[in-house]
């Protein structure tokens, strides 16, 4: 049986942590393994069995990251629960990993595409699992910054950075944390030839562990959210460059 969701926050070296963490993961030996890592450095963890519950509680308690396994029992599994996430106004900014027991680069590509930060695959060492929610963490709190009042205009696309906003032809687009981060990684560097190493570290941050091809989804759903507006050229064997 999982643990009942934990009320107050854990200290952590004489520290109160405010970093909420929603563990939605129905093996019980997993969930607690997860609970305990993360209790360890000071987080507060909420653990969840099911998809409906596990998303109300990253709603209810403004989680920073939520831990979710693609294969959840009931009507919403991951995949679901990641795409209902980004659907909402209120679970954009929440990072998400992906806990999965298949290795299939199309269920990689599936949840990236839903709007996932990271993708791990059991099983897995709860160290390097802990190092990726760190990781996150702090690529959230160092993302865009120093640009509250910011707007870049290209053609038909605004930028908005202090607001989060993305626009084209005065509409209002809807961009994932990442995708959102991305897009601005690329505007400020307009002009310029980045690899896929260099965006990762600029936007996803020098400490994160992962497949590179996680920027090629992201740019993938750049260019389908934003059309001709985004004039964003492949540089073949090197990255991407926006003119």
């Amino acid at each position: 049986m999982l643990r009942p969701p934990v009320r107050g926050f854990r200290r952590h070296n004489g520290a109160v942590s405010e970093a909420v963490i929603v563990v939605v993961e129905d093996d019980a030996n997993i969930a607690d393994l997860l609970d305990m890592y993360l209790r360890r450095e000071g987080y507060r963890v909420l653990l969840h069995r099911d998809g409906a519950s596990g998303l109300d509680a990253i709603r209810t308690h403004r989680a920073r990251i939520a831990i979710v396994d693609v294969g959840l029992p009931g009507g919403i599994d991951g995949f679901e629960l990641c795409r209902r996430l980004r659907a909402d106004n209120a679970g954009k900014h929440v990072g998400v990993i992906m806990l999965t027991a298949r290795d299939d680069e199309i269920d990689r590509v599936l949840g990236l595409e839903l709007g996932a930060d990271d993708y791990v695959t059991k099983p897995f060492s709860p160290r390097e699992l802990v190092a990726r929610v760190k990781a996150l963490i702090r690529r959230s709190e160092l993302s865009v910054p120093d640009t509250t009042s910011t707007v870049h205009e290209l053609g038909d696309l605004r930028l908005d950075l202090g607001r989060r906003e993305v626009s084209v032809g005065g509409e209002l687009r809807t961009f994932a944390a990442r995708e959102f981060d991305l897009l601005a990684c690329l505007v400020e560097h307009r002009g310029l030839v980045l690899s896929r190493r260099q965006l990762l570290d600029l936007v996803w941050g020098p400490g994160w562990i992962g497949d590179e091809r996680t920027v090629d989804v992201h740019v993938r759903q750049l260019r389908k959210k934003l059309g001709d507006a985004l004039s964003l050229s492949t540089v073949w064997g090197v990255g991407y460059r926006l003119d």
